[in-house]
């Protein structure tokens, strides 16, 4: 019997999540922005969907910015469930406009399509075929056609691992060839992410869209 894949970030206990962000909360994590400007501008460029999923979605306020931008319904899926409070807590009465997952992306029932999908940081982490063929199929299932997939990963020259776990690191082509057929290259970019003691991360990004 094959096994199912999983994401590697929960090999480590959900108890390891939940210590990073009652250790160091939400701004003192490599991963953190100030404001996800990146993020909110390729979601946002076809116009304003109505609904946007964020796989890997953290604490990130990049639901804050779609809410703004007057999306209907933003989907926040994530290992850890305290990094989803703190964006709960964050949002106040906005809060009943966002929907909150505890899952891992790979094995998610996902109940419903969207017009994006946005995932920033971690597809690398995906380093064996068959997490990312899992992966690809659950986007199958989960994007509306017609709908966008904007992709962030590590570059080429980018760092070989994050949260002591490797990541492959991609350029466009091979972050295009892996997401698989179905999609067309929509748009691409590099962009390079300071963490908050100033080091830098770049960044390979994709929008496709799906046929």
């Amino acid at each position: 019997m094959v096994e199912e894949a999983r994401d590697p970030r929960g090999e480590q206990s959900s108890s390891h999540w939940e210590g990073v962000y009652a250790a160091k909360g939400r701004e003192d994590v490599s991963w953190y922005e100030e404001s996800p400007e990146v993020s909110t501008r390729l979601v946002l460029s076809d116009g304003v969907p109505g609904s946007v999923v964020d796989v890997g979605a953290g604490a990130s306020t990049l639901p804050d910015a779609l809410l703004d931008a007057g999306v209907e319904h933003v989907t926040l899926l994530d290992l850890s469930m305290s990094a989803l409070a703190l964006t709960s807590v964050r949002l106040d009465e906005r809060a009943n406009r966002v929907t909150t997952i505890v899952a891992d992306v790979l094995t998610h029932a996902f109940d419903e399509q969207y017009d994006v999908w946005h995932d920033r940081a971690v597809f690398h982490f995906l380093v064996e075929p068959q997490q990312r063929a899992a992966y690809v199929g659950q986007v199958s299932r989960a994007l509306a056609p017609g709908g966008l997939l904007v992709v962030g990963t590590f570059a080429a020259d980018g760092p070989e691992s994050c949260s002591g776990l490797p990541v492959s690191r991609y350029d466009t082509d091979a972050l295009v060839a892996e997401l698989g057929p179905g999609f067309t290259l929509v748009h691409t970019e590099r962009a390079e992410h300071h963490t908050p003691w100033d080091s830098v991360q770049p960044f390979t990004w994709v929008v496709l869209q799906r046929e």
